[in-house]
């Protein structure tokens, strides 16, 4: 059975960087000492990156319901057309952070997403909430799970089926490799592999540039809607309670505006808390990212899934046990160092990575728990777990604790060498 272990310490929040002069301080008191004494930010207009996908809520909706403006600073999010051009502004500061894949972070950090920059993660936006689309010439054609697929690619020469992934050191490349292989498939030998845009992933599809993809929502609702592919897996099928959606930004950027970025998780902390509250707040998200100037699509299309609501476009539907998540009482958003070091054993195991690097240092660097902590104070009531690793058991029944990582990279049946 797939479980991810969560052992919280309730009401810890008010540790550490919340005290002030030998007594606790309420978290509106430090609100306004925070964003009006020594400690205000140093910034005020935080520029934040996003993509359109659903997962950008918490960065979207702080700017909208206005919990930016109770920490002393504008959140203006910035809508990009791709992870590069995410990467490439993040990078370069035109963006001062973003809503942005886990594993570009790590990637850039290491020098194999571009150039080497030391990077820092924020805080954990989501958990769950992506999936991999098929098409369905490969329904017509019996194909409806990966056993199928595993024998239609083995019956073809290697390299017939296309499918793509959003960013090559993304979470949808290691869903989907990950997937892949699950099922016996190599994603580097057997199939070929591209990176497209999550906007562009239903219309490549629908003129036959692929067999297949791994993206955010509403992309792969998008392609049932729209009668181009269905859902052959969810990634919380791949690890219940993955993380996946992360705010990033620079290290120096933090190093030089740590009261801006604690403002900032703070901000992204409380609108995050402020979804998982209730469905009608869920559905209001929904109708505020459907907009133009974020999905540009229709409220239902996100609605549905972001309520955990399923339809697969084969004919089940179901309410989905680990759906998208936001908050949780602080799980998802904790930045735990487990997850980060998952990211390089998949960077090693996919050779993007020639070397085992120290993981947990790594983790140690980027993952800046400092700063989620006290974030996490000034918000208040956001508990906070016992360890900063956390276990899960992933679909081919492999468990990830965070302990031996160099050992569980090699451990896998089918990696870039090929071997299987």
């Amino acid at each position: 059975m797939s479980k991810t272990s969560f052992p919280l310490s309730r009401r810890r929040f008010l540790t550490g960087s919340a005290l002030l002069g030998g007594s606790y301080l309420v978290p509106g008191l430090m609100n306004s000492v925070w964003a009006a004494g020594s400690d205000a930010p140093e910034k005020k207009t935080v520029r934040v990156g996003f993509i359109p996908l659903t997962d950008c809520a918490p960065v979207v909706m702080a700017a909208v319901k206005g919990f930016d403006k109770k920490y002393g600073i504008s959140l203006v999010p910035s809508k990009e057309a791709s992870w590069a051009a995410v990467r490439d502004k993040l990078t370069s500061g035109e963006l001062d952070a973003a809503h942005v894949l886990y594993g570009m972070l790590y990637g850039l950090q290491l020098g194999v997403a571009g150039p080497q920059h030391d990077m820092a993660n924020l805080m954990t936006l989501n958990q769950n909430g992506q999936a991999i689309t098929l098409s369905n010439q490969l329904k017509e054609a019996g194909v409806t799970d990966a056993a199928g697929l595993q024998k239609k690619v083995s019956a073809s020469p290697a390299g017939t089926y296309t499918f793509a992934h959003t960013f090559p050191t993304s979470t949808h490349a290691m869903w989907l490799y990950y997937w892949l292989a699950s099922a016996g498939i190599d994603p580097f030998a057997d199939v070929r592999t591209v990176v497209v845009p999550p906007p562009q992933m239903v219309m490549n599809m629908m003129i036959g540039n692929m067999s297949g993809y791994c993206v955010g929502e509403p992309w792969n609702q998008r392609a049932i809607a729209e009668q181009v592919g269905f859902t052959a897996e969810t990634s919380q099928g791949i690890w219940p309670d993955h993380p996946e959606k992360i705010l990033g930004t620079r290290a120096a950027w933090v190093n030089e505006n740590p009261n801006t970025a604690r403002a900032l998780t703070a901000a992204v902390l409380e609108a995050a808390r402020w979804i998982d509250a209730s469905d009608e707040n869920r559905k209001e998200t929904a109708s505020v990212i459907a907009g133009r100037a974020y999905l540009n699509t229709k409220p239902d299309i996100i609605e549905g899934r972001m309520l955990g609501y399923y339809e697969n476009g084969l004919g089940k539907s179901w309410q989905d046990p680990h759906g998208m998540r936001f908050f949780n009482d602080g799980e998802v958003n904790f930045p735990w160092l487990s997850d980060g070091m998952w990211f390089l054993t998949q960077q090693k195991r996919w050779g993007l990575l020639q070397e085992d690097p120290d993981y947990l240092a790594v983790a140690r660097q980027i993952n800046r728990i400092d700063i989620y902590k006290a974030a996490a104070a000034a918000v208040g009531n956001v508990s906070l777990p016992q360890s900063e690793m956390r276990s899960s058991t992933l679909i081919d029944g492999k468990v990830w604790d965070g302990s031996q990582p160099a050992q569980y990279a090699a451990s896998f049946a089918i990696n870039k060498g090929g071997q299987k």
